[in-house]
Protein backbone atom coordinates (compact mmCIF):
# COMPACT_ATOMS: atom_id res chain seq x y z
CA UNK A 1 0.00 0.00 0.00
CA UNK A 2 1.42 3.69 -0.80
CA UNK A 3 0.37 6.45 1.03
CA UNK A 4 1.80 10.00 -0.55
CA UNK A 5 1.99 12.51 1.88
CA UNK A 6 4.25 15.37 3.66
CA UNK A 7 6.31 13.57 6.24
CA UNK A 8 9.92 15.32 5.92
CA UNK A 9 8.94 18.44 4.18
CA UNK A 10 9.06 17.31 0.42
CA UNK A 11 6.16 15.37 -0.98
CA UNK A 12 7.66 11.44 -0.78
CA UNK A 13 5.06 8.22 -1.90
CA UNK A 14 5.91 6.08 1.54
CA UNK A 15 5.25 2.38 0.62
CA UNK A 16 4.90 0.43 4.17
CA UNK A 17 7.72 -1.62 4.29
CA UNK A 18 10.37 -0.44 1.39
CA UNK A 19 12.08 2.10 0.69
CA UNK A 20 11.42 5.92 0.31
CA UNK A 21 11.01 7.33 -3.36
CA UNK A 22 10.56 10.71 -4.33
CA UNK A 23 7.91 11.97 -6.19
CA UNK A 24 8.68 13.15 -9.46
CA UNK A 25 4.94 14.13 -10.97
CA UNK A 26 5.73 17.85 -10.36
CA UNK A 27 7.95 17.84 -13.52
CA UNK A 28 4.67 17.44 -15.30
CA UNK A 29 3.04 20.07 -14.67
CA UNK A 30 1.30 22.28 -17.72
CA UNK A 31 3.10 25.37 -18.08
CA UNK A 32 1.05 28.51 -17.54
CA UNK A 33 0.16 30.39 -20.81
CA UNK A 34 1.08 33.49 -21.63
CA UNK A 35 -1.32 36.37 -20.83
CA UNK A 36 -4.05 36.94 -23.76
CA UNK A 37 -4.97 39.97 -24.97
CA UNK A 38 -8.21 41.19 -22.44
CA UNK A 39 -6.81 39.15 -19.73
CA UNK A 40 -6.33 42.23 -17.43
CA UNK A 41 -6.21 46.09 -19.04
CA UNK A 42 -3.05 48.11 -18.30
CA UNK A 43 -1.28 49.25 -16.33
CA UNK A 44 -2.51 53.07 -17.63
CA UNK A 45 -0.68 55.77 -17.42
CA UNK A 46 -3.45 57.59 -15.71
CA UNK A 47 -6.11 55.28 -13.92
CA UNK A 48 -9.02 56.96 -11.57
CA UNK A 49 -10.94 55.64 -8.88
CA UNK A 50 -13.70 57.57 -7.78
CA UNK A 51 -16.41 57.50 -5.12
CA UNK A 52 -14.77 54.42 -2.60
CA UNK A 53 -14.86 53.86 0.78
CA UNK A 54 -11.22 53.03 1.67
CA UNK A 55 -9.95 50.43 3.91
CA UNK A 56 -6.33 51.23 3.95
CA UNK A 57 -4.96 47.96 5.91
CA UNK A 58 -3.20 49.98 8.94
CA UNK A 59 -6.50 49.39 10.76
CA UNK A 60 -7.55 53.00 10.67
CA UNK A 61 -11.15 52.96 10.40
CA UNK A 62 -12.73 53.40 6.56
CA UNK A 63 -13.06 56.77 4.74
CA UNK A 64 -14.55 58.01 2.02
CA UNK A 65 -15.90 58.92 -0.55
CA UNK A 66 -12.10 58.76 -1.65
CA UNK A 67 -10.71 58.98 -5.23
CA UNK A 68 -7.45 56.95 -6.07
CA UNK A 69 -5.22 58.27 -8.79
CA UNK A 70 -2.69 55.34 -10.26
CA UNK A 71 0.43 56.32 -12.69
CA UNK A 72 1.65 53.14 -13.91
CA UNK A 73 1.84 50.85 -11.22
CA UNK A 74 2.02 52.92 -8.06
CA UNK A 75 -0.70 54.90 -6.10
CA UNK A 76 0.11 58.56 -7.11
CA UNK A 77 -2.60 60.74 -5.03
CA UNK A 78 -5.34 60.01 -2.86
CA UNK A 79 -8.30 63.15 -2.76
CA UNK A 80 -11.15 62.43 0.17
CA UNK A 81 -14.23 64.07 -0.67
CA UNK A 82 -13.64 64.47 -4.94
CA UNK A 83 -10.52 64.83 -7.23
CA UNK A 84 -9.86 68.07 -9.10
CA UNK A 85 -11.78 68.29 -12.73
CA UNK A 86 -8.44 68.21 -14.55
CA UNK A 87 -7.04 65.34 -12.82
CA UNK A 88 -10.33 63.21 -13.85
CA UNK A 89 -10.34 64.67 -17.33
CA UNK A 90 -6.90 63.51 -17.86
CA UNK A 91 -7.51 60.11 -16.84
CA UNK A 92 -6.87 57.24 -18.95
CA UNK A 93 -9.35 55.19 -17.49
CA UNK A 94 -11.96 56.20 -14.70
CA UNK A 95 -13.57 53.18 -12.80
CA UNK A 96 -16.87 54.29 -10.79
CA UNK A 97 -16.38 52.53 -7.39
CA UNK A 98 -19.16 54.70 -5.26
CA UNK A 99 -21.03 52.25 -3.19
CA UNK A 100 -18.00 49.91 -3.08
CA UNK A 101 -15.02 49.79 -0.48
CA UNK A 102 -11.36 49.45 -1.71
CA UNK A 103 -8.76 47.34 0.21
CA UNK A 104 -4.77 46.63 -0.31
CA UNK A 105 -4.55 43.92 -2.45
CA UNK A 106 -4.69 40.66 0.07
CA UNK A 107 -1.60 38.87 0.80
CA UNK A 108 -1.80 34.88 1.40
CA UNK A 109 1.45 34.17 3.49
CA UNK A 110 0.74 30.18 2.55
CA UNK A 111 0.34 29.10 -0.98
CA UNK A 112 0.99 26.08 -3.32
CA UNK A 113 0.13 25.02 -6.34
CA UNK A 114 -1.29 21.88 -7.47
CA UNK A 115 0.29 18.98 -9.26
CA UNK A 116 -0.85 17.22 -12.38
CA UNK A 117 -3.54 14.28 -10.00
CA UNK A 118 -5.60 17.57 -9.30
CA UNK A 119 -4.75 20.60 -10.32
CA UNK A 120 -2.55 20.20 -13.24
CA UNK A 121 -2.16 24.15 -14.52
CA UNK A 122 -1.12 26.41 -11.72
CA UNK A 123 -3.27 29.09 -13.74
CA UNK A 124 -6.24 27.71 -12.06
CA UNK A 125 -5.51 28.55 -9.02
CA UNK A 126 -3.53 31.80 -9.78
CA UNK A 127 -7.19 33.04 -11.13
CA UNK A 128 -9.19 31.87 -7.96
CA UNK A 129 -7.08 33.42 -6.16
CA UNK A 130 -6.95 36.92 -8.50
CA UNK A 131 -10.77 36.65 -8.78
CA UNK A 132 -10.95 36.57 -4.69
CA UNK A 133 -8.49 40.06 -4.68
CA UNK A 134 -5.42 38.32 -3.33
CA UNK A 135 -2.46 40.23 -5.47
CA UNK A 136 0.54 38.48 -3.28
CA UNK A 137 1.02 34.90 -2.64
CA UNK A 138 4.16 33.62 -0.27
CA UNK A 139 5.01 30.30 -1.82
CA UNK A 140 6.03 27.35 0.73
CA UNK A 141 6.74 26.12 -2.05
CA UNK A 142 4.73 26.39 -4.79
CA UNK A 143 5.91 23.53 -6.30
CA UNK A 144 8.34 20.60 -4.77
CA UNK A 145 11.76 18.77 -6.15
CA UNK A 146 13.92 20.08 -8.42
CA UNK A 147 13.46 21.93 -11.89
CA UNK A 148 10.17 23.05 -10.86
CA UNK A 149 9.21 26.20 -12.24
CA UNK A 150 8.52 28.43 -8.69
CA UNK A 151 11.19 30.93 -9.90
CA UNK A 152 9.99 31.19 -13.47
CA UNK A 153 6.41 31.40 -12.42
CA UNK A 154 7.51 34.58 -10.24
CA UNK A 155 9.70 36.10 -12.67
CA UNK A 156 6.63 35.66 -15.48
CA UNK A 157 4.18 37.01 -12.63
CA UNK A 158 6.75 39.92 -11.85
CA UNK A 159 6.81 40.89 -15.78
CA UNK A 160 2.84 40.31 -15.82
CA UNK A 161 3.67 37.95 -18.95
CA UNK A 162 0.87 35.42 -16.69
CA UNK A 163 -2.02 36.24 -15.02
CA UNK A 164 -1.05 35.16 -11.56
CA UNK A 165 -0.96 37.31 -8.16
CA UNK A 166 2.68 38.59 -7.41
CA UNK A 167 4.90 35.73 -6.33
CA UNK A 168 7.12 35.07 -4.12
CA UNK A 169 9.57 32.14 -3.50
CA UNK A 170 10.36 30.10 -0.49
CA UNK A 171 11.87 26.45 -0.99
CA UNK A 172 11.41 24.11 1.45
CA UNK A 173 14.94 23.17 3.53
CA UNK A 174 17.00 20.52 1.41
CA UNK A 175 14.43 20.91 -1.16
CA UNK A 176 15.17 21.94 -5.29
CA UNK A 177 18.88 21.15 -5.63
CA UNK A 178 19.76 17.44 -5.98
CA UNK A 179 22.09 16.89 -2.35
CA UNK A 180 19.25 15.81 0.28
CA UNK A 181 18.15 17.70 3.14
CA UNK A 182 21.62 18.99 4.62
CA UNK A 183 22.14 16.67 8.14
CA UNK A 184 25.54 18.76 9.07
CA UNK A 185 25.98 22.91 9.99
CA UNK A 186 28.12 23.38 7.13
CA UNK A 187 25.47 21.58 4.90
CA UNK A 188 22.59 23.75 6.33
CA UNK A 189 24.41 26.86 5.68
CA UNK A 190 25.59 25.78 2.10
CA UNK A 191 21.60 25.20 1.43
CA UNK A 192 20.53 28.57 2.49
CA UNK A 193 23.45 30.17 0.32
CA UNK A 194 22.21 27.95 -2.61
CA UNK A 195 18.45 29.16 -2.08
CA UNK A 196 19.40 32.37 -1.90
CA UNK A 197 21.76 32.67 -4.79
CA UNK A 198 18.87 30.92 -6.67
CA UNK A 199 16.14 33.72 -6.61
CA UNK A 200 14.56 31.99 -3.16
CA UNK A 201 13.15 34.84 -0.38
CA UNK A 202 13.04 32.42 2.50
CA UNK A 203 13.11 28.80 3.16
CA UNK A 204 10.16 26.30 4.89
CA UNK A 205 11.07 24.25 8.02
CA UNK A 206 9.79 20.73 8.67
CA UNK A 207 10.57 19.45 12.07
CA UNK A 208 13.56 16.66 11.68
CA UNK A 209 16.70 18.44 11.58
CA UNK A 210 18.72 18.27 14.85
CA UNK A 211 18.80 21.55 17.08
CA UNK A 212 22.57 22.68 15.79
CA UNK A 213 21.44 22.02 12.34
CA UNK A 214 18.12 23.94 12.02
CA UNK A 215 19.74 26.68 14.24
CA UNK A 216 22.74 26.75 11.74
CA UNK A 217 20.02 27.17 9.21
CA UNK A 218 18.42 30.10 10.47
CA UNK A 219 21.15 31.80 11.41
CA UNK A 220 22.77 31.61 7.70
CA UNK A 221 18.78 33.02 6.58
CA UNK A 222 19.10 35.88 8.83
CA UNK A 223 22.99 36.62 7.51
CA UNK A 224 21.32 35.99 4.21
CA UNK A 225 18.24 38.76 4.62
CA UNK A 226 15.92 35.50 4.15
CA UNK A 227 12.78 34.81 5.53
CA UNK A 228 11.90 31.37 7.73
CA UNK A 229 8.85 30.10 8.89
CA UNK A 230 8.20 26.54 10.30
CA UNK A 231 5.60 23.90 10.55
CA UNK A 232 6.54 22.04 13.59
CA UNK A 233 5.41 18.46 12.96
CA UNK A 234 4.82 15.66 15.36
CA UNK A 235 7.40 14.02 14.18
CA UNK A 236 10.45 16.15 15.47
CA UNK A 237 8.60 17.54 18.30
CA UNK A 238 9.99 15.34 20.90
CA UNK A 239 13.39 17.43 19.86
CA UNK A 240 12.39 20.64 18.57
CA UNK A 241 8.67 22.60 20.20
CA UNK A 242 7.83 26.22 18.95
CA UNK A 243 9.34 27.42 21.82
CA UNK A 244 12.59 25.84 21.08
CA UNK A 245 12.67 26.74 17.11
CA UNK A 246 11.72 30.38 18.40
CA UNK A 247 14.47 30.48 20.67
CA UNK A 248 16.73 29.25 17.69
CA UNK A 249 15.77 32.65 15.87
CA UNK A 250 12.89 30.96 13.71
CA UNK A 251 10.74 34.38 11.77
CA UNK A 252 7.29 32.41 11.62
CA UNK A 253 5.35 29.60 12.35
CA UNK A 254 2.28 28.44 10.58
CA UNK A 255 -0.52 26.04 11.04
CA UNK A 256 -0.23 24.93 15.36
CA UNK A 257 2.23 22.91 15.19
CA UNK A 258 4.96 22.86 18.36
CA UNK A 259 2.62 25.75 20.79
CA UNK A 260 0.43 22.74 22.58
CA UNK A 261 3.91 21.19 22.77
CA UNK A 262 5.41 23.77 24.25
CA UNK A 263 2.64 24.19 27.05
CA UNK A 264 2.27 20.44 28.08
CA UNK A 265 0.97 19.92 31.62
CA UNK A 266 2.92 16.41 32.57
CA UNK A 267 6.06 15.97 31.52
CA UNK A 268 7.47 17.22 28.09
CA UNK A 269 6.30 14.66 25.37
CA UNK A 270 2.88 14.24 24.30
CA UNK A 271 1.07 10.95 24.66
CA UNK A 272 -0.38 8.91 21.95
CA UNK A 273 -2.15 5.64 22.56
CA UNK A 274 -0.84 2.49 22.09
CA UNK A 275 -0.88 0.89 18.12
CA UNK A 276 -0.56 4.71 17.08
CA UNK A 277 1.20 5.17 13.72
CA UNK A 278 2.19 8.96 12.12
CA UNK A 279 1.84 7.40 8.87
CA UNK A 280 -1.35 6.63 9.06
CA UNK A 281 -3.31 9.82 8.37
CA UNK A 282 -6.06 9.06 10.29
CA UNK A 283 -4.53 8.37 13.26
CA UNK A 284 -2.06 11.54 12.67
CA UNK A 285 -5.02 13.55 12.44
CA UNK A 286 -7.31 12.37 14.84
CA UNK A 287 -5.05 12.25 17.72
CA UNK A 288 -3.38 15.33 17.47
CA UNK A 289 -6.83 17.14 18.50
CA UNK A 290 -6.22 15.53 21.58
CA UNK A 291 -3.77 17.42 22.67
CA UNK A 292 -5.91 20.22 23.42
CA UNK A 293 -6.35 17.76 26.71
CA UNK A 294 -2.68 17.50 27.73
CA UNK A 295 -1.68 21.37 27.93
CA UNK A 296 -1.87 23.77 31.07
CA UNK A 297 -4.79 25.76 31.51
CA UNK A 298 -5.64 28.69 28.95
CA UNK A 299 -4.96 32.01 31.04
CA UNK A 300 -2.99 30.42 33.58
CA UNK A 301 0.27 31.56 34.49
CA UNK A 302 2.47 29.30 32.20
CA UNK A 303 0.10 29.90 29.38
CA UNK A 304 0.27 33.92 29.80
CA UNK A 305 3.96 33.49 29.83
CA UNK A 306 4.34 31.41 26.65
CA UNK A 307 1.97 34.01 24.84
CA UNK A 308 3.84 36.93 26.12
CA UNK A 309 7.48 35.06 25.27
CA UNK A 310 5.91 34.97 21.20
CA UNK A 311 4.99 38.24 21.51
CA UNK A 312 8.43 39.60 22.98
CA UNK A 313 10.44 37.13 20.09
CA UNK A 314 8.89 38.92 17.21
CA UNK A 315 7.81 36.08 15.65
CA UNK A 316 4.85 35.89 13.06
CA UNK A 317 2.13 33.10 13.32
CA UNK A 318 0.01 32.63 10.64
CA UNK A 319 -2.81 29.88 11.76
CA UNK A 320 -4.26 28.39 8.90
CA UNK A 321 -7.34 27.75 10.76
CA UNK A 322 -9.13 27.10 7.62
CA UNK A 323 -6.96 24.06 6.36
CA UNK A 324 -8.45 22.31 8.85
CA UNK A 325 -11.90 23.11 9.46
CA UNK A 326 -13.24 19.79 7.44
CA UNK A 327 -12.19 18.07 10.79
CA UNK A 328 -14.58 19.33 12.96
CA UNK A 329 -17.81 19.39 10.06
CA UNK A 330 -16.35 17.17 7.36
CA UNK A 331 -20.07 16.71 5.73
CA UNK A 332 -20.04 20.87 5.56
CA UNK A 333 -16.87 21.31 3.72
CA UNK A 334 -17.84 18.21 1.53
CA UNK A 335 -20.83 20.13 0.17
CA UNK A 336 -19.63 23.49 0.37
CA UNK A 337 -21.47 25.65 -2.62
CA UNK A 338 -19.10 26.44 -4.90
CA UNK A 339 -17.09 22.98 -5.36
CA UNK A 340 -19.61 22.29 -8.00
CA UNK A 341 -18.90 25.04 -10.51
CA UNK A 342 -15.68 26.16 -9.23
CA UNK A 343 -13.52 23.23 -7.92
CA UNK A 344 -11.97 20.56 -10.48
CA UNK A 345 -13.16 17.05 -10.68
CA UNK A 346 -9.81 15.85 -10.39
CA UNK A 347 -9.05 18.16 -7.05
CA UNK A 348 -12.77 16.72 -5.71
CA UNK A 349 -11.55 13.25 -6.31
CA UNK A 350 -8.45 14.19 -4.57
CA UNK A 351 -10.41 15.41 -1.64
CA UNK A 352 -12.45 12.59 -1.21
CA UNK A 353 -11.07 10.17 1.34
CA UNK A 354 -7.84 8.13 0.33
CA UNK A 355 -4.70 6.20 1.49
CA UNK A 356 -2.86 7.66 -1.04
CA UNK A 357 -3.61 11.61 -0.92
CA UNK A 358 -2.38 13.60 1.55
CA UNK A 359 -4.94 15.39 3.91
CA UNK A 360 -7.74 12.86 2.81
CA UNK A 361 -7.31 11.09 5.94
CA UNK A 362 -11.52 11.21 7.08
CA UNK A 363 -12.03 7.68 6.43
CA UNK A 364 -14.19 6.82 9.24
CA UNK A 365 -14.69 9.93 10.46
CA UNK A 366 -16.61 10.23 13.42
CA UNK A 367 -18.69 13.09 15.84
CA UNK A 368 -16.27 11.85 18.34
CA UNK A 369 -13.65 13.06 15.99
CA UNK A 370 -15.20 15.96 15.10
CA UNK A 371 -16.06 16.84 18.84
CA UNK A 372 -12.34 16.82 19.36
CA UNK A 373 -11.61 19.19 16.63
CA UNK A 374 -14.04 21.28 17.88
CA UNK A 375 -12.24 21.45 21.32
CA UNK A 376 -9.00 21.85 20.17
CA UNK A 377 -9.64 25.12 18.32
CA UNK A 378 -10.86 26.94 21.48
CA UNK A 379 -7.34 27.11 22.72
CA UNK A 380 -5.64 27.62 19.35
CA UNK A 381 -7.88 30.31 18.43
CA UNK A 382 -7.39 31.76 22.27
CA UNK A 383 -3.77 31.54 21.62
CA UNK A 384 -4.06 33.71 18.40
CA UNK A 385 -6.12 35.64 19.97
CA UNK A 386 -4.24 36.50 23.21
CA UNK A 387 -1.15 37.23 21.07
CA UNK A 388 -2.49 39.40 18.52
CA UNK A 389 -4.16 41.72 21.34
CA UNK A 390 -0.51 41.81 23.37
CA UNK A 391 0.73 43.30 19.48
CA UNK A 392 2.36 40.09 18.01
CA UNK A 393 1.53 40.32 14.47
CA UNK A 394 -1.00 37.52 12.86
CA UNK A 395 -1.07 36.79 9.08
CA UNK A 396 -3.19 35.58 6.82
CA UNK A 397 -2.57 31.99 5.21
CA UNK A 398 -4.73 29.24 3.51
CA UNK A 399 -2.42 26.12 2.36
CA UNK A 400 -5.00 25.43 -0.45
CA UNK A 401 -5.58 22.35 -2.41
CA UNK A 402 -6.50 20.08 0.72
CA UNK A 403 -9.04 19.21 2.65
CA UNK A 404 -11.89 20.09 0.59
CA UNK A 405 -9.57 23.88 0.72
CA UNK A 406 -9.99 25.25 -2.86
CA UNK A 407 -7.91 28.21 -3.92
CA UNK A 408 -9.25 32.09 -3.15
CA UNK A 409 -12.14 30.87 -1.28
CA UNK A 410 -9.82 28.91 1.47
CA UNK A 411 -8.44 32.59 2.05
CA UNK A 412 -11.69 33.93 2.58
CA UNK A 413 -12.38 31.13 4.41
CA UNK A 414 -9.27 32.04 6.59
CA UNK A 415 -10.45 35.71 6.87
CA UNK A 416 -14.21 33.87 8.39
CA UNK A 417 -12.02 31.96 11.10
CA UNK A 418 -9.33 35.20 12.13
CA UNK A 419 -12.64 36.59 13.08
CA UNK A 420 -14.02 33.85 14.57
CA UNK A 421 -10.84 33.29 16.72
CA UNK A 422 -11.66 36.99 17.81
CA UNK A 423 -9.88 39.45 15.96
CA UNK A 424 -11.57 42.67 14.91
CA UNK A 425 -13.17 42.81 11.37
CA UNK A 426 -10.34 45.91 11.40
CA UNK A 427 -7.81 43.51 12.95
CA UNK A 428 -8.83 40.74 10.06
CA UNK A 429 -8.00 43.19 7.23
CA UNK A 430 -5.15 43.87 8.40
CA UNK A 431 -3.55 40.26 9.20
CA UNK A 432 -4.56 39.82 5.38
CA UNK A 433 -2.95 43.25 4.16
CA UNK A 434 -0.14 44.73 6.16
CA UNK A 435 0.62 42.47 8.29
CA UNK A 436 1.14 39.70 5.52
CA UNK A 437 3.30 42.36 3.40
CA UNK A 438 5.89 42.92 6.61
CA UNK A 439 6.20 39.00 7.31
CA UNK A 440 7.59 38.80 3.46
CA UNK A 441 9.60 42.23 3.63
CA UNK A 442 11.06 42.59 7.40
CA UNK A 443 13.30 39.90 6.45
CA UNK A 444 14.45 41.25 3.85
CA UNK A 445 15.40 45.02 6.14
CA UNK A 446 12.72 46.50 3.08
CA UNK A 447 9.55 48.41 3.91
CA UNK A 448 6.53 46.19 1.75
CA UNK A 449 6.00 48.02 -1.48
CA UNK A 450 2.08 47.07 -0.84
CA UNK A 451 -0.34 46.10 1.89
CA UNK A 452 -1.71 49.39 2.51
CA UNK A 453 -3.16 52.53 0.70
CA UNK A 454 -0.73 55.30 0.97
CA UNK A 455 0.70 57.45 -2.10
CA UNK A 456 3.79 55.45 -3.50
CA UNK A 457 3.10 52.22 -2.83
CA UNK A 458 2.34 49.96 -5.58
CA UNK A 459 -1.19 49.42 -7.08
CA UNK A 460 -2.54 46.22 -5.61
CA UNK A 461 -5.98 46.85 -4.94
CA UNK A 462 -9.45 44.99 -4.35
CA UNK A 463 -12.67 47.02 -5.15
CA UNK A 464 -15.58 45.13 -3.91
CA UNK A 465 -19.60 45.65 -3.61
CA UNK A 466 -20.66 46.65 -0.27
CA UNK A 467 -18.60 46.42 3.10
CA UNK A 468 -16.79 43.50 4.11
CA UNK A 469 -16.18 44.52 7.52
CA UNK A 470 -19.70 44.06 8.10
CA UNK A 471 -19.56 40.82 6.35
CA UNK A 472 -16.63 38.89 4.89
CA UNK A 473 -19.05 36.86 3.43
CA UNK A 474 -19.09 39.69 0.26
CA UNK A 475 -15.39 38.61 -0.70
CA UNK A 476 -16.44 35.09 -1.80
CA UNK A 477 -16.44 34.82 -5.67
CA UNK A 478 -19.86 33.15 -4.94
CA UNK A 479 -20.95 36.30 -3.28
CA UNK A 480 -23.44 36.29 -0.08
CA UNK A 481 -27.09 35.15 -0.91
CA UNK A 482 -29.51 36.92 1.36
CA UNK A 483 -33.45 37.45 1.30
CA UNK A 484 -34.55 40.64 -0.03
CA UNK A 485 -37.41 41.29 2.66
CA UNK A 486 -38.65 44.01 0.36
CA UNK A 487 -39.50 41.29 -2.36
CA UNK A 488 -39.33 38.14 -0.56
CA UNK A 489 -36.74 36.55 -2.95
CA UNK A 490 -33.29 35.62 -2.71
CA UNK A 491 -30.57 37.64 -4.36
CA UNK A 492 -26.78 37.43 -4.38
CA UNK A 493 -24.41 40.21 -3.17
CA UNK A 494 -20.99 40.84 -3.21
CA UNK A 495 -17.91 38.96 -5.11
CA UNK A 496 -15.14 41.04 -5.38
CA UNK A 497 -15.91 43.28 -8.52
CA UNK A 498 -12.21 44.36 -9.81
CA UNK A 499 -8.50 43.19 -8.42
CA UNK A 500 -5.89 45.30 -9.18
CA UNK A 501 -2.46 43.87 -9.70
CA UNK A 502 0.55 46.16 -10.30
CA UNK A 503 -1.97 48.75 -12.09
CA UNK A 504 -2.96 46.16 -14.36
CA UNK A 505 -7.10 46.25 -14.15
CA UNK A 506 -8.86 42.10 -13.55
CA UNK A 507 -12.48 41.74 -14.07
CA UNK A 508 -12.86 39.34 -11.44
CA UNK A 509 -16.05 37.98 -12.79
CA UNK A 510 -14.61 37.19 -15.68
CA UNK A 511 -11.95 35.31 -14.22
CA UNK A 512 -14.09 32.95 -12.16
CA UNK A 513 -15.99 32.77 -15.52
CA UNK A 514 -12.38 31.37 -16.97
CA UNK A 515 -12.07 29.10 -13.97
CA UNK A 516 -15.36 27.72 -14.57
CA UNK A 517 -14.80 26.75 -17.88
CA UNK A 518 -11.72 24.93 -16.95
CA UNK A 519 -14.14 22.88 -14.45
CA UNK A 520 -16.78 22.17 -17.29
CA UNK A 521 -13.99 21.03 -19.91
CA UNK A 522 -12.50 18.76 -17.50
CA UNK A 523 -15.82 17.76 -16.74
CA UNK A 524 -16.74 17.30 -20.59
CA UNK A 525 -13.71 15.20 -21.02
CA UNK A 526 -14.79 12.64 -18.47
CA UNK A 527 -12.87 13.35 -15.35
CA UNK A 528 -15.74 12.38 -12.79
Amino acid sequence: MTFRHLLTGVFAVITLGAPTLPVTAQAAMERVPDRRPGEGEGPYPSLLITGATVIDGSGAPPIGPTDILVEGNRIAAIHVGGVPAAVKARAARVIDASGMHLMPGLVDVHGHNGDPEKAPNASYGYKLWLAHGVTTVRGVSFYFGPGSPDLSDAQRSAANTIVAPRLVPYAVFGDKWAKGTPDTVAGAREWVRWAKAQGYWGAKFFNGQTPAVLAAALDEAKAQRMGTVAHLGQMGSGQMTARKAVELGLGGITHFYGHFESQLKDGTVASYPAGYNYADEQDRFAWVARLADQIVEPGSERWDEYVDFLVKSGVTLSPTFNIYSASRDVMRARTLEWHEKYSLPSLRRFYAPSLVNHGSYYHDWTSEDEAAWRRFYAPWMRLTREFARKGGRVTAGSDPGYIYQTWGFAYIGELEMLREAGLSPLEVIRAATLNGAEEIYAPRGEEPPMGRIAVGKLADMVVVPGNPLDNLKLLYGTGHTRLNRATNRLETVGGVRWTIKDGIVYDAPKLLEDVAAMVAAQKAAGAK
